[in-house]
């Protein structure tokens, strides 16, 4: 039986070849965890797959994991592939760039030392402002950068608020509280005690949503 378009066997990929296992890649989602180690030891056979299916990346031989190429094609699929890339690539500046510039949550796979990057966070954080989790501690308390995640505020799949993953020093700081409260009144919840008792930034909250006055302070709720 020959090598089908859909699914190529270990065992009909070191009778067949290269070729074959060539056009299923261009064919076929899945062809990558069965083909050959020989094969899958292959650059073209490599790019190919990842081309089709990112995620094939995470069936490559570690080389190709750190392949520049390779890695780029896969997170041209899916920024989540930068998991795999090697160290290497996830200290590749370039890289990361264009990977948080699609989703930036994909911050997350960044090495530390790009967490800790102002242009790389603040492309992230344009994008999604939640990823300001995984952004360095001098970062999170850069007022730039923390500013620019409370205008995006919410996480839609988790509810998570930006302005939570602030410093404690920017989570006082009117500036940044009047600007996370006026898209998100809720976020109320996540600034310091002293500014839930300002008048001016518990009555924007409460503009925006009004069950945001059940933050704000005691006396302000009396």
């Amino acid at each position: 039986m020959g090598c089908g378009p859909l699914r190529v066997s270990s065992v009909q990929c070191k009778k067949i070849g290269r070729a074959e296992v060539l056009e299923a890649a261009q064919q076929s989602n899945n062809a990558a965890p069965h083909t050959s180690g020989e094969l899958r030891s292959d650059r073209e056979v490599a790019l190919e797959s990842v081309r089709q299916k990112g995620h094939s990346l995470w069936y490559a031989p570690k080389r190709f994991r750190g392949d520049r190429e390779v890695a780029l094609e896969a997170l041209r699929q899916d920024g989540l592939n930068l998991e795999c890339a090697s160290e290497e690539l996830r200290s590749d500046r370039a890289l990361t760039l264009e990977d948080v510039r699609h989703n930036g949550r994909w911050l997350m796979y960044a090495s530390e030392r790009l967490r800790g990057d102002r242009e790389v966070v603040l492309e992230a954080v344009r994008r999604c402002g939640v990823a300001l989790k995984y952004a360095s501690a001098e970062m999170r308390a850069d007022r730039g950068v923390v500013l620019e995640a409370v205008r995006i505020g919410i996480d839609p799949v988790t509810g998570e608020h930006a302005l939570q993953h602030a410093s404690e020093e920017l989570r006082g700081d009117r500036e940044v509280a009047l600007e996370a409260v006026r898209d998100h009144g809720l976020a109320l919840k996540y600034i310091s005690e002293e500014l839930r008792g300002d008048r001016g930034v518990a009555l924007e909250a409460v503009r925006q949503d009004g069950l945001a006055l059940e933050y704000a302070s005691e006396e302000l709720r009396s």
